[in-house]
């Protein structure tokens, strides 16, 4: 005699905000991280993938007016000591 356990399979989500760091800025990109029981868990969907993508290749570029259409840019300033 065995005991079974069916495991549900859930896909979570949940909120994060990824950071990508060019030159001398910073985005801040809202994704989801997708949560399933089996596999490589969390992962990102295929257009947060490609938002975080887009975001760094406009950096990249100098296009800060792009980038901030899909993130929060910040730029970065040296601090002395």
């Amino acid at each position: 005699m065995g005991i079974w356990i069916q495991a549900e399979t859930h896909v979570g989500k949940r909120k994060r905000t990824k950071f990508i760091h060019e030159g001398s800025y910073v985005a801040e990109v809202d994704v989801e991280l997708l949560e399933e029981p089996e596999g490589w868990s969390p992962y990102l969907s295929l257009e947060d993938a490609y938002r975080l993508d887009d975001v760094r290749e406009a950096l990249r570029r100098g296009d800060i007016k792009t980038a901030a259409k899909k993130s929060r840019v910040f730029s970065l300033t040296p601090v002395a000591v």
